[in-house]
């Protein structure tokens, strides 16, 4: 079907007049706008919007006229939302309060400002053609401001009236609301030079900190600017109510500043807004003075109230342009320009053909089983057409008959039922019309009705009622009440036919009362009398005496038999349980509990039901009496109180009647009237009472009981625990240096309790604060307290603990002094030994004390005996000691002490037996590491180089350079023990060379070369020549030096200079060629070239300089070109320095490092004992500018063995290998024989003390 028209609805939604809330301010002029419903409601079959609450009467749509409300009233199901490009529509971000009024009633406004607007719900789709359509007052920019004070700008605050243009088109984002406002600024009016206050409250129970608020006049102005004589704002905070209070004061108000005004608050999230009017009325000045603005206002009220509305968008659509402003003026637009803007972007309407010529009407109404036919006329009787009930369309069938009749399409519906009554619609192209059906059903007669009935009790009753028509529905009431006819009910419904029955299968006396039926064409009722039989007593209930624990059995016979009863015990209903049963056979009533108890005695009723008369019986329950010792679970009946303490003992007790109760201990009676020790007996239990107990009161007690029943007798032992007594003084055999041991007795009394340990106490005898020492219980009688400071005086004291507490303290123990000897020497090694001497040396202890250190004692025995002879008389305070008078030949063990004030400390040992005779130790060279490489310095510097040997006794050390001896004036030589140093002062180039050292013990010779090389800056390259000239360019050719300085030549420094200033300028540094060509020479000029030669110590210190110049002629010339062939620097793998064995020492990291060329780069790999060394964390490998290394993380004699380092490329592969040594894991005497170094001896011992004291 076509579209509706949509007008002023950019969006596709339709427009809805919203206005603020009035104060009583003359309406502001309105626009009639036609607004057709948007095509949605149209698919959803919607019902037209209803004025008046009622179904409409005809086909035709009904008009619907709303106009701006002068209150706010709440319109139906839905709410305003913001329209964009509406015109004169304000949005609900700016206006909170307004509301749509519908034409009709409308209910008061509702008194919460916070509620939102709402609005009317979509109506139904109009044709285009309907002679009626739905008027919207809309409400147009800046009409609430007054004539007078548009076009003004005299206030230092005011606003201009109307929105730009250009940002009409523009979407306003508006924040998402949250209601934070609980009092809202309302609209107001104030006279010329009044004053008002606008107020807004927001609630802070909520809020971590004070929200923001601003204040705008239309829709940008934020007034916080503006404050002044005129303008003021206010903030405040009450803390018992936790409400924010915000006051905006407008004072001495003048004609501009009326308008609306728009409070905003806002809090992290959360947003509010209001929007509100201000009215400014002139003040009145006498019946003389005529107000003009007030007269045009009146006028123009009269004209909006006479003059009918109409719809400026038609009259704007079909004016001349050079009409706008005419008509604006003529209708009070003030927006003219946003107006046209709106109408440019408005769909140009297309009208469409209708394709009924006549529809269905609004409803039709049929009687049930009747038939009905629906039709319609079609325009164009070619179009397709279909039918739908409730949506679903409807196929051809005996019920529903479809006949065509030229141009008309009728649908008939046969045999209706209430199945038919729903909505049906007619689908022709895109048109529908829609209808509503009505079956109409007949009412149902009763045609016999039900009679009274009169019964008793336990009879079937059944009512019976015939009605006009199969299957209809009726309801049975009792008493006007609708009967339950559930699944649990004791009514039954049935049906047969046209007639109904209400069966009550086992009727009571409740049943009494007035029974109806109820159909829709007529009642019936009737009463119900239910009455009892008469009661007659065969056999009463009788009395009982009962044993506490015997079976309990009361009998009764009454007529009639059928006849239900209850049992009452003392008033109370009784309920059948598992020892409780209650049995109703025929005429026989029993009830009948197993075992009875106390709770069963009292007296028993039996009432029947639904009558009058009971039977009764008192039963009564005798029991012995009984002590119930088991229940508080005693051990042996036993109760342990603690001295000091108030006891009472509560025994549960039994018997009926209650028992006399006798308390004795031996031979005497516990009164109740005692005053320390009292008795006392309740009917459930009995007591013993002491009030403070003491260590007399333990023993038996004795509990007698007696009731006509019988007697019974118990026995309770009482024990009265304390503290212990305090122990005797320890005492301390034993003393250390920090420590003591102490012994002590057990306390002679334990408080009737076992001893559960002691706690021990220490403190200096000058103090009087003691110090707990363990805070577990010991159980033992010895302790060795510690952490005492040596030389001061201590005693100990000791405390008994059990159960109860902890007993007093014992006597202080003697006081005593803890003293300790020092701790044993440390490295001790044996320094020299002879034919008959033995020369031992060592190092202080590590703990000497406060007693200090007086000296040392030596001893030593011979191997194999235990007979320790103290070598020196008098103690030795120095830590190295010679034995003499030793036989030549024999073994010895050696040990020293050290001693002071608390004895000799324990001895150190040493491991090894010593053999009394000169051992002669072959020679052995330990040349440095740096020194097993090319030793290379500057002519000039200081060369010292010690070399450390060994070997005994004192080997012969000699020194040759190139097999040579070597002159005492150039070249300085020392010998000790058990190094050399080599001293150069200053070194010279003839110093260098290879120095042979050999050091020879008797027979014995180790040999160890020393290459020392001393270099110097290099000479001058030998010649230099111009080999051509081209261009700008010239091609130079030199011969390296001659002398290059003792070092290899690194590289070439190239300079030129001009013929004319001869300043030279460097062109190349650290250039490597012997040839290179300098380009870029400035055309015309003649050059002069020099080249210094560079090694290590840099460059010569001359520069051969060209014999010829190069002159750089002009372009033309031709440059003669040679033939170059590209040199290949390709090389196989080659080691330019091998590896050298090497010596490391555990626990030390150490390198091995080799050098390499080859080109392409190669390949580099690692291998131990011939295999590849892969993925091992011990190992790290690194290569640089061919320089191979391979770190060994602090290595242990395992990793001692035969490295190789091979290189491989593709033309070829080259390895080196070298042996390594690791010395570690030895004794300090092992190490000295294996030659090495004092100080990494020192290093090594120290750090692995350390590591052993971490373990």
């Amino acid at each position: 079907m076509p579209e509706p028209t949509k007008k002023d609805e950019p969006n596709g939604q339709p427009e809805e007049s919203v206005a603020p809330e009035s104060s009583g301010a003359p309406p502001p002029p309105e626009i009639s706008l036609e607004v057709s419903p948007p095509p949605e409601a149209v698919a959803e079959g919607k019902e037209p919007v209803e004025t008046d609450g009622k179904k409409p009467e005809s086909t035709e749509p009904v008009p619907v006229q709303a106009v701006v409300a002068q209150e706010p009233c709440p319109a139906v199901n839905g709410s305003i939302q913001p329209q964009p490009g509406g015109v004169g529509v304000k949005e609900q971000a700016e206006s909170a309060n307004s509301t749509l009024k519908e034409e009709g009633t409308c209910s008061p406004p509702p008194p919460d400002d916070a509620k939102p607007a709402a609005t009317t719900p979509s109506p139904t789709p109009q044709p285009e053609d309907a002679s009626s359509t739905k008027k919207l007052s809309v409400e147009l920019p800046n009409d609430s401001v007054p004539v007078p004070a548009m076009g003004r700008k005299d206030s230092v605050w005011s606003l201009g009236e109307g929105q730009a243009p250009d940002e009409l088109d523009k979407p306003v984002d508006n924040p998402p609301l949250s209601t934070l406002l609980i009092e809202r600024p309302l609209s107001g009016a104030v006279t010329v030079g009044g004053d008002i206050t606008f107020v807004a409250k927001v609630e802070a129970k909520d809020l971590l900190r004070k929200p923001t608020i601003k204040w705008f006049k239309g829709k940008w102005m934020d007034l916080a600017s503006k404050t002044g004589k005129h303008l003021q704002l206010k903030e405040t905070f009450d803390r018992l109510t936790k409400v924010h209070t915000f006051e905006m004061h407008i004072i001495k108000a003048k004609d501009n500043y009326a308008g609306n005004y728009r409070c905003e608050v806002n809090y992290k999230d959360k947003f509010d807004s209001c929007s509100f009017d201000l009215e400014v009325k002139e003040a009145e000045t006498g019946s003389q003075n005529i107000d003009i603005r007030s007269a045009f206002k009146r006028r123009e009220h009269k004209q909006q109230d006479d003059t009918p509305e109409v719809d400026v968008w038609e009259i704007l659509k079909n004016a001349r342009p050079d009409q706008y402003e005419k008509i604006a003026f003529m209708y009070g637009i003030t927006d003219l320009r946003g107006l046209l803007k709106r109408l440019k972007k408005m769909p140009k309407e297309e009208k469409k053909l209708e394709a009924f010529a006549k529809k269905l009407d609004p409803a039709y109404q049929v009687d049930k089983g009747g038939k009905i036919r629906l039709v319609v006329d079609l325009a164009d009787p070619t179009v397709e057409l279909k039918w739908y009930k409730n949506g679903q369309e409807i196929r051809p069938s005996p019920k529903y008959i479809f006949e065509h009749k030229g141009t008309q399409r009728i649908m008939v519906i046969n045999n209706c039922s209430a199945n038919d009554d729903a909505a049906y619609s007619v689908v022709a192209g895109d048109e529908k019309c829609s209808t509503e059906l009505f079956v109409k059903e007949l009412p149902v007669k009763i045609v016999k009705g039900i009679e009274p009935v009169k019964t008793t009790v336990n009879e079937r009753i059944e009512l019976e009622c015939e009605v006009s028509e199969e299957g209809a529905q009726v309801k049975w009431l009792k008493n006007g009440v609708e009967v339950p006819t559930g699944v649990r009910s004791r009514y039954r419904v049935k049906c047969e036919g046209t007639k109904h029955f209400l069966v009550i299968d086992d009727a009571s006396r409740d049943d009494t009362g007035t029974y109806s039926i109820m159909a829709s064409g007529g009642t019936s009722e009737a009463h119900i009398q239910v009455d009892l039989k008469p009661l007659k007593v065969y056999q009463d209930l009788q009395d009982m005496t009962v044993l506490l624990g015997q079976p309990i059995k009361l009998h009764c016979e009454i007529y009639p038999g059928n006849v239900p009863g209850r049992w009452y015990r003392n008033g109370q209903l009784i309920q059948p349980s598992d020892r409780l049963n209650i049995i109703h056979r025929n005429k026989v009533h029993r009830l009948e509990i197993a075992a009875s108890s106390l709770h069963d005695a009292g007296d028993y009723t039996f009432v029947p039901e639904g009558y009058s008369q009971s039977l009764s019986a008192k039963i009564h329950i005798i029991d012995p009496p009984r002590v119930l010792l088991d229940s508080l679970n005693f051990p042996d009946n036993t109760v342990t109180v603690v001295a000091g303490n108030k006891l009472r003992l509560e025994i549960p007790i039994s018997g009926e009647p209650a028992p006399r109760v006798v308390w004795m201990k031996g031979e005497r009676v516990i009164l109740e009237s005692g005053h320390r020790v009292h008795a006392e007996t309740y009917s459930d239990h009995t007591s013993l009472t002491i009030e403070v107990t003491e260590r007399e009161d333990t023993g038996n007690y004795k509990i007698v009981l007696q009731n006509e029943a019988g007697e019974a007798t118990a026995s309770v032992k009482i024990k009265v625990v304390d503290i212990p007594d305090p122990p005797e003084a320890p005492l301390v055999p034993v003393v250390g240096g920090d420590w003591c041991s102490m012994t002590w007795e057990p306390p002679k009394y334990d408080g009737g309790s076992p001893i559960l340990g002691y706690y021990i106490e220490r403190k200096k005898k000058q103090s009087s604060r003691w110090m707990r020492l363990n805070f577990d219980l010991i159980k033992e009688t010895t302790f060795e307290p510690k952490k005492m400071i040596e030389g001061v005086p201590y005693e100990v004291r000791i405390f008994a603990v059990n159960a109860i507490g902890v007993s007093k303290p014992s006597e202080p123990s003697k006081a005593f002094t803890p003293l300790a000897v020092t701790s044993e020497p440390t490295m001790l090694v044996v320094d020299d030994v002879t034919d008959t001497t033995v020369t031992v040396k060592w190092r202080p202890p590590e703990t000497i004390g406060a007693a200090g250190l007086d000296g040392y004692l030596v001893e030593y025995c011979v191997e194999g005996t235990n007979d320790w002879v103290i070598s020196n008389k008098e103690l030795t305070e120095k830590t190295r000691y010679t034995i003499t008078g030793l036989s030549p030949g024999c073994k010895i063990l050696v040990r020293v002490k050290a001693v002071n004030a608390a004895g000799a400390s324990a001895p150190r040992t040493l491991q090894h037996a010593i053999l009394v005779k000169e051992v002669v130790e072959p020679p052995k060279i330990r040349v440095p590491r740096h020194l097993k490489q090319t030793y290379t310095r500057k002519v000039g510097e200081t060369v010292n180089l010690v070399v450390p040997f060994m070997g005994k006794p004192r080997p012969k050390v000699t020194w040759l350079k190139d097999g040579n001896p070597i002159e005492p004036s150039q070249v300085s030589i020392r010998n000790t023990d058990c190094d050399s140093i080599i001293f150069i002062r200053k070194a010279e180039r003839s110093h260098s060379g290879k120095y042979d050292m050999t050091v020879q013990v008797e027979n014995h010779v180790d040999t160890a070369i020393l290459d020392i090389q001393i270099v110097d800056l290099p000479g001058p390259p030998q010649c230099v020549n111009i080999e051509d000239v081209w261009g700008g360019n010239v091609a130079l050719v030199w011969t390296p030096p001659k002398d290059n300085g003792n070092a290899p030549i690194t590289g070439y420094t190239i300079q030129k200079a001009d013929k004319k200033t001869m300043e030279w300028f460097t062109c190349i540094e650290h250039y490597h060629r012997n040839c290179i060509t300098i380009t870029e020479l400035v055309v015309g000029n003649e050059y002069f070239f020099r080249i210094f030669s560079e090694n290590m110590c840099g460059l010569s210190e001359t520069a051969t300089q060209t014999k010829k110049s190069a002159l750089i002629v002009k372009e033309g010339l031709q440059m003669k070109t040679q033939e170059y062939n590209d040199h290949d620097f390709k090389e196989a793998p080659k080691f330019t320095q091998p590896l050298i064995n090497t010596f490391a020492v555990a626990g030390y990291n150490t390198t091995l490092n080799c050098s390499v060329r080859a080109n392409p780069r190669p390949k580099v790999i690692w291998m131990k004992n011939k295999i590849t060394i892969i993925d091992d964390p011990r190992y790290r490998m690194f290569s640089s500018q061919g320089v191979c290394t391979l770190e060994i993380r602090k290595p242990s004699p395992y990793d001692g063995g035969m490295y190789t380092c091979k290189a491989i490329n593709e033309l070829g592969e080259a390895q080196v290998d070298c042996k390594l040594e690791v010395k570690g894991g030895f004794t300090f005497y092992e190490l000295m024989q294996r030659g090495v170094p004092l100080h990494l001896i020192d290093k090594y011992m120290t750090e692995s003390k350390v590591v052993e004291q971490e373990k």
